[in-house]
């Protein structure tokens, strides 16, 4: 039977050995919501568009394919149309019945308004005085101040400074599928998992800091020098922070020195 939608949020969340505390606290979803995502219970959840958003920051805080996730959780879970509902019927008005008494009554009284309305108006225009426009004053000649000669805008020579070469450069292979998080100075520049035989390379100035959910599986060189390992077969390790100050504790001096007697 194939994992249902939540299922699988589960399992990929599990792989990289992260809590739903930790969701959480990095997208601001309380976890009883994460929980009714990972449990398929859409009804728990608010409506209108926040479930869809709720698994996009699920899916990017894990990076996985936001875009891809979100449709299909709505193929999944899309309800069904709502039924329209019948219109109103159409109430018709009594037609009123108008005699040619009427009908002569009413044209004479508009008539007889128009008339006077007409009257009144012409009768205006005959008594209306027509007052002269007063004659434009000449406005002032402006007085415009002297002219002022300001000095050349003194321009600095441009210097471009060259970018400043990294000081820590970490590689790392996955001998089997690990996952992997790594920020580089504070940016986050890897977080999926890597297959078996797959290699990165990082690069930073001041710090690179890794998360791995299978430590034993990953080889690192600091600098183009072998480093110890991480930890055991399945070990999950967080936070592992790497400077240029701690990569000679970090480096495997045996192994340094085994590559140059074979050299």
């Amino acid at each position: 039977m194939a994992a249902s939608f939540g299922e699988k949020l589960r399992q990929q969340r599990e792989i990289r050995g992260v809590s739903l505390r930790e969701i959480a606290e990095g997208t601001k979803i309380s976890v009883r919501f994460l929980q009714a995502l990972e449990e398929d219970r859409v009804e728990v959840l608010p409506g209108g568009l926040f479930p869809r958003a709720f698994v996009r920051q699920y899916a990017s805080f894990l990076g996985l394919d936001a875009e891809r996730l979100s449709a299909e959780f709505l193929a999944e879970h899309t309800a069904p149309p709502l039924e329209r509902k019948p219109a109103p019927p159409v109430v018709s008005l009594p037609r009123l019945s108008v005699t040619p008494g009427q009908l002569f009554l009413g044209v004479v009284a508009v008539a007889a308004v128009a008339f006077l309305l007409h009257r009144s108006s012409s009768d205006g225009r005959r008594t209306a005085r027509v007052e002269p426009s007063p004659a434009p004053v000449p406005a002032a000649p402006a007085v415009l101040p002297s002219d002022r000669v300001l000095p050349p805008a003194t321009v600095l020579p441009q210097t471009s400074a060259a970018p400043a070469r990294e000081r820590l450069v970490v590689s790392i292979t996955a001998e089997e599928e690990c996952w992997v998080e790594a920020r580089a100075d504070g940016t986050t520049v890897l977080n999926r998992v890597l297959a078996g035989g797959e290699s990165q390379t990082l690069r930073a100035h001041g710090r690179i800091v890794l998360s791995v959910g299978n430590a034993g599986a990953l080889r690192l060189r600091l600098n183009d020098r072998p480093a110890l390992p991480l930890g055991h077969s399945g070990e999950v390790k967080k936070n592992i922070v790497i400077t240029p100050e701690s990569v000679p504790s970090l480096v495997d001096q045996e192994r340094v020195a085994a590559d140059g007697r074979s050299g």
